[in-house]
């Protein structure tokens, strides 16, 4: 038997260890009670433990059969109100003094959320009925189902979802889609716990991690040599994690990887694109991950990669960036990139980092084709008639002078330690999906 004070800790280890989690509070609802901790800079602060599980709020107040009442809804919700107004730092508001903390410290590096609520201010949720919660609010919104890691359930979402199981028989709940009939009976205590929870904290959202106490328990062992037990960063480790799991060649990756994100950052300088940090490491995961599918087979491994990408969670990304990494590593040998199935986790502009991911993982991948690290780095410059404006990516040199030119063909130009025919002769085959993502028209030359 753990301790409740034994359940909180293992429930924030795994939450704070599968997302980037860094202010705001983790929930952790079982089938007697429900364990919150309130988290900042990553560590936690305070917690506690309150009898409200599914089981016994399910017992206490909800009909064994029939839908539910509108009063007995009310007054369950009021139960856990009253229950949680007991926790000075939640029923004041977690969120709330989370913007006061961070007004009275001032912003610092981690604080960005992702959120549309108070900036680094969130709430993760742990445990199978917050999972099933979030498949069905997934499945209501008509989203691609490769797990809930990541998912976030809105207020109005958790509201809609209460609405329409209420309106059902506990043994007609599961026709809900999302909904497991294992859960079928406990999963309306559930859902209203988990609202009171939200209005306590005054959190509009609610993100999902399919880790749990078990991994909790995991995490603690495997990072007991740190001061505290937790990844320096979850997304690299997430990303790390996959990768080590298959047979890669780790000179060829890293050097792919190298050439990609210097050629970002090369075409960033000369104002093709904003240089965006978060795109930047999307870049790097799909480099790092683009071969391993060939642990499945050599023939559509990028399509293997793609699948073992989807379904290997990669904690700590949202899921339309697990989308982009795991399209931009499926065309990462030919094709023009698409959504595909994945195309409602997709924003206005996502399509759009897609094709500058997947044209720059192709263009490295074609300079390292031959696998010895051949081509050490490339030189763009933008040409307009007799001048050219150039930045050089050499790996480990200096870099060249900046222009924002509009317009001009962008010369890619190799720097290798010997003959390099193979990989121009790959690279300008990609003339096509440059030209799409930044607009230029794209020649490779020695």
């Amino acid at each position: 038997m753990l301790s409740r004070e034994a359940e909180a800790r293992y429930g924030y280890l795994a939450a704070v260890n599968s997302t980037t989690l860094s202010h705001g509070c983790v929930l952790d609802l079982g089938g007697g009670s429900m364990q919150l901790v309130r988290v900042r800079d990553r560590i936690a602060r305070e917690s506690g433990s309150w009898r409200v599980g599914t089981v016994r709020m399910s017992e206490q107040f909800l009909p064994a059969n029939g839908p539910a009442k509108r009063r007995q809804i009310e007054q369950l919700r009021d139960h856990v109100a009253a229950e949680l107004a007991e926790a000075a730092w939640l029923a004041d508001g977690c969120a709330a003094a989370e913007v006061r903390d961070q007004r009275a410290r001032g912003p610092r590096a981690g604080d960005r959320s992702r959120s549309s609520g108070p900036a680094a201010t969130r709430l993760v949720g742990i445990g199978g009925t917050v999972r099933n919660l979030a498949a069905a609010a997934q499945r209501a919104a008509g989203l691609p189902s490769n797990g809930v890691q990541g998912m976030v359930i809105t207020e109005a979402a958790l509201d809609e979802l209460v609405r329409r199981l209420a309106s059902l028989p506990a043994a007609e709940r599961s026709s809900v889609p999302g909904i497991k009939p294992a859960r079928a009976d406990l999963i309306l205590a559930g859902a209203v716990v988990v609202q009171g929870a939200m209005r306590a904290g005054g959190f509009d959202r609610l993100e999902t991690t399919e880790a749990g106490m078990r991994e909790g328990v995991f995490f603690e062992r495997l990072l007991a040599h740190r001061d505290v037990p937790l990844f320096p960063d979850v997304r690299r480790a997430s990303v790390l994690n996959l990768a080590g799991r298959y047979d890669v060649d780790a000179a060829h990756t890293a050097h792919v990887a190298a050439l990609a994100l210097g050629m970002f950052d090369e075409l960033a300088r000369l104002g093709l694109h904003d240089g965006d940090g978060n795109e930047r490491e999307l870049l790097w995961a799909a480099c790092m991950l683009h071969d391993i599918g060939m642990s499945v087979d050599y023939d559509d491994h990028h399509k293997h990669s793609r699948y073992l990408i989807l379904n290997g969670g990669l904690p700590g990304f949202e899921p339309v960036e697990v989308a982009i990494i795991a399209q931009a590593a499926r065309y990462h040998r030919k094709g023009m990139p698409e959504p595909g199935p994945l195309a409602p986790l997709f924003g206005p502009r996502d399509a759009e980092r897609l094709d500058r991911c997947a044209v720059l993982l192709r263009l490295a991948e074609d300079l390292e084709r031959s696998r010895d690290q051949l081509v050490r780095g490339t030189r763009f410059a933008v040409m307009n008639g007799s001048s050219a404006a150039a930045a050089d990516s050499r790996l480990g040199g200096e870099h060249g002078g900046e222009s924002r030119s509009s317009r001009g063909e962008i010369e890619l130009r190799l720097i290798a330690d010997g003959e390099s025919a193979v990989p121009r002769w790959a690279a300008s085959r990609e003339g096509e999906l440059f030209s799409r993502a930044f607009h230029r028209g794209l020649s490779v030359a020695a």
